[in-house]
């Protein structure tokens, strides 16, 4: 069963850590469902992030306590939530770095966060259509010499965006 922290476990949380900005162990709070329930969120994942704590951040994470959430006989879905709720309880610190460990081992784990996926609001989601409906009013309305003379402008634009989309971009910009 995930962790659900309850809003008075968070007032606590708040007056003991002298209410510093709170919003990654909201964050935590609200991804750890996800993170409960994600497939990929193995045994091996979650001893790497274990021991990524515990080697470079041992105030976050003791030798005792990397011992208990590595313990194999107990079943991964219970040494998570734990895990979990332990970081919660150490505070703001301790969930950047497991946010951190976890964007190491597991990007894919990383940008499918609840919290992540709404941070691109609907003006990210309507720029993104906007380029790619104007790149492909270009290339259909655009003729020969309209093409060639967007080259610069599809090189530099490709620069920020996955390989895939590059390759296209840098496709037509050869055209």
């Amino acid at each position: 069963m995930p962790p659900i922290i309850p809003s008075q476990q968070l007032q606590r949380v708040c007056c003991r850590v002298k209410c510093i900005d709170l919003t990654l162990l909201l964050k935590l709070q609200r991804d750890a469902q996800f993170l409960c329930s994600h497939e990929r969120m193995d045994t091996e994942l979650v001893d790497r992030l274990v021991l990524q704590l515990n080697r470079i951040y041992p105030q976050i994470l003791s030798d005792r306590e990397a011992r208990r959430f590595r313990n194999l006989s107990v079943p991964t879905e219970v040494r998570l939530p734990e895990l979990l709720m332990h970081l919660y309880m150490k505070g703001e610190e301790a969930c950047h770095e497991f946010y951190r460990g976890l964007h190491i081992h597991a990007e894919d784990v990383y940008t499918s966060l609840p919290t992540r996926v709404t941070q691109r609001g609907p003006m990210f989601f309507l720029s993104c259509f906007s380029f790619l409906v104007g790149v492909a009013l270009l290339y259909y309305y655009g003729e020969g010499e309209t093409l060639s003379s967007t080259g610069p402008f599809l090189h530099c634009s490709a620069a920020a965006l996955g390989k895939g989309a590059k390759d296209v971009l840098i496709s037509y910009a050869e055209v």
